[in-house]
């Protein structure tokens, strides 16, 4: 995955960017759904990724009607998906080192003793 450059945009090029009006974007780092960085002189500036989720609550709230509440929610449990999803990424990772070739199981890793040859069912 290529690594983003880290840009960061004003308040008021977001504003005019995504057509919407700086006193919503306070609105939306109000109720916790953006959360710009702030410069020396406490600027909001905004990066990739939360332009990115600001499109992600505009889609929500102007072309599904959904009210911000419902935007938190979904964004939170957008939030546990990646977590999750990772989280199994490396399951998977630790489950593949202990598998050997054409699916068998390490000896030393199986519940009972294997004594040699493949394993047929009757």
């Amino acid at each position: 995955m290529a690594r983003r450059e880290r840009r960061h945009v004003m308040i008021s090029v977001v504003a005019e960017r995504f057509d919407i009006h700086p006193q919503t974007l306070r609105l939306y780092e109000r109720e916790g759904l953006l959360r710009p960085m702030r410069s020396e002189g406490n600027t909001r500036l905004y990066d990739q990724d939360s332009l990115d989720r600001l499109q992600t609550i505009l889609n929500l709230t102007r072309d599904m009607g959904v009210n911000l509440a419902g935007v938190e929610v979904i964004l939170r449990l957008q939030e546990e998906l990646a977590l999750v999803r990772s989280d199994l990424k490396r399951l998977e990772a630790r489950l593949e080192d202990r598998v050997e070739p054409r699916g068998r199981v390490r000896r030393h890793f199986s519940l009972v003793a294997i004594k040699g040859g493949p394993l047929v069912r009757s």
